[in-house]
């Protein structure tokens, strides 16, 4: 069975599921499970990558290329 194909099972029988506390333990754990995936594989940035992106965001600045956070909280706001 492939990749996608197991989804869909994994999928179809998560549906069928109708107790509360299953769906809170599977809850957990896919997110225990994502946080140190995430973690193992996190890999740190180089000097070099990191100045590019100091660069970058005072380029950005420059150019007026930003959003205020005021904007991005009416944003927020609005999505309720």
């Amino acid at each position: 069975m492939n990749l996608e194909a197991r989804k869909l099972s994994l999928v179809q029988e998560f549906l069928r599921i109708d107790n509360e506390n299953i769906i809170g333990a599977l809850e957990k754990f896919l997110h225990k499970s994502k946080s140190d995936f995430f973690e193992q594989n996190l890999k740190p940035k180089s000097l070099q990558q990191f100045y590019q992106e100091i660069d970058q965001a005072l380029e950005d600045e420059k150019n007026s290329n930003l959003v205020s956070v005021n904007y991005l909280k009416d944003k927020i706001q609005k999505w309720s």
